[in-house]
């Protein structure tokens, strides 16, 4: 059974995960990336983390 590291919760379900976007800029030209995380419903604690690519328009505001 697969569960928190952190709280023990049974991670049985798609419910049980929450998937969160995080932007991050990098250079020196404006330049975004998408990165998520997996985090545990229950307590929050972040499971997992990916990169998903770049977003349209480079992230340009």
């Amino acid at each position: 059974m697969v569960h928190c590291p952190e709280c023990q919760t049974p991670l049985e379900t798609a419910d049980d995960i929450e998937f969160a976007e995080t932007d991050a800029t990098t250079g020196f030209i404006k330049a975004s990336k998408r990165f998520y995380t997996a985090n545990c419903a229950a307590c929050g604690l972040t499971i997992g983390s990916g990169v998903a690519g770049a977003k349209s328009n480079g992230g340009a505001v």
